[in-house]
């Protein structure tokens, strides 16, 4: 999309679309009514609308990240717009997520409940839930995201989207959490989230043409355990059924797969270390509120634990990600993929786990049941992609898929392979 007239009209098309939806979804913080056009550009993005979550930092407005507690106008652009805006895209509007990104429901104090629009009565997951029911809806076709510890691919599990979380320091910015968040998107056709990935981030090859690729023979481990940051739920049936068709799928294409489990002692010092970084990571967000009175109950809760977790001990948690990274495909047998569930049910409803007023130790372990498959490739900074699998479920199921640290672009090829061996 490049024509100023056809630019013009996408974004109109776009911002129509996010007022027409707000009162039933409520996606959106903001909505930008006259975004200026971008400058002239080759991207394959250029002109595209998207929506920007509100953990993003706009020259000139304030970066809400879901609270109250922020009050302060950010001075420029952070480094994931401005790659944003050099690329062409347009944006249209902040969305919703949870305080400090810290749930996998997107509802907050300061601006209420975040619905999915597969069925209103259910979550569109978190943190990223306003970009995902954006673009489940149709309000656009790439929107921002981050992932801590699944906020990508949880989002897009709930709305039936794919999502991929790039391997750690392949985006723009720092990241959070003690390097447990990067940046990324969301989408409705994986083929557009790779172009946005090229077009942003920085992998040494490109992810689109990636997408495309036969990967050749694998090892494929399948891990249906998750991270034991709390007892877990069964595994719903419509997820398990996913889970074995895509593992099917994935031995007609010629890889060998085999069950693989992480060692229980491995397992339970890989959680500990993930709630370790999580719990300060969300303390030092914390501390950069102007209000920190008016965080929710809930946040103030996991806010006080995480500041009692000493600096040495944050950065012991980091270094074990960073070597648990290299070395946990070769501890689960040499595998170079690992497929798992995303979630042990499909999209939770709105109100399962109660809301801001809660207390946020239960709430963290309650969700941490539902949602324990994917912050492991946060912790180890592995690339993981989550894809929906139409297995007549009432809501869609989800599969996830991991790889090495910087191999996103084999990681792309297996997904692509994947998506047409399911069609």
């Amino acid at each position: 999309m490049s024509a100023p007239d056809e630019v013009r009209t996408a974004v109109r098309s776009a911002i129509r679309r996010a007022h027409e939806t707000q009162p039933t979804l409520n996606a959106f913080v903001s909505i930008v009514e006259d975004p200026p056009s971008p400058g002239p550009g080759a991207s394959p993005l250029q002109g595209l609308p998207i929506a920007i979550k509100d953990d993003v930092g706009v020259a000139g407005e304030v970066t809400g990240r879901g609270s109250r507690a922020f009050t302060t106008p950010e001075a420029a652009d952070d480094s994931f717009l401005a790659a944003i805006r050099r690329a062409g895209m347009v944006p249209i509007g902040r969305t919703t997520l949870p305080e400090l990104a810290a749930f996998g429901v997107t509802d907050s104090a300061a601006r209420g409940v975040t619905r999915n629009p597969l069925a209103l009565g259910h979550t569109p997951g978190g943190s990223s839930g306003g970009s995902a029911a954006a673009v489940a809806a149709g309000v656009v076709d790439l929107a921002t995201a981050s992932d801590g510890a699944g906020s990508i691919r949880i989002p897009a599990a709930c709305c039936g989207l794919p999502g991929f979380k790039p391997t750690t320091g392949t985006m723009p910015g720092p990241g959070g959490w003690r390097g447990l968040a990067t940046v990324g998107c969301l989408t409705r056709e994986l083929a557009l989230a790779a172009s946005f990935y090229d077009a942003v981030g920085s992998f040494g090859t490109s992810l689109r043409d990636a997408l495309d690729v036969e990967p050749g023979r694998l090892r494929v481990g399948v891990a249906v355990d998750p991270l034991p940051v709390a007892p877990p739920l069964p595994l719903d049936p419509y997820v398990g059924g996913a889970v074995r068709l895509v593992a099917d799928r994935l031995a007609a294409a010629g890889h060998r797969v085999v069950p693989v489990r992480m060692r229980p002692d491995r397992a339970r010092a890989a959680a500990l270390a993930v709630v370790t970084r999580m719990l300060r990571g969300l303390a030092d967000a914390a501390a950069g509120a102007d209000h920190p009175e008016r965080l929710e109950p809930r946040i103030a809760d996991l806010v006080r634990a995480g500041s009692l977790i000493p600096e040495s001990v944050a950065a012991a948690a980091q270094a074990h990600g960073q070597r648990l990274g290299d070395r946990l495909l070769d501890q689960l047998g040499d595998v170079d993929v690992l497929l798992t569930p995303t979630m042990r049910g499909t999209a939770p409803l709105v109100d399962r786990w109660g809301g801001p007023d809660r207390n946020g130790l239960l709430t963290l372990t309650a969700m941490g049941r539902f949602y324990g498959h994917t912050p492991l490739y946060n912790h180890t900074g592995q690339p993981a992609v989550t894809l929906p699998v139409d297995t007549g479920a009432p809501l869609p199921a989800a599969v996830q898929l991991a790889a090495a640290p910087r191999r996103d672009a084999l990681l792309m090829a297996v997904a692509g392979q994947v998506q047409r061996a399911l069609r």
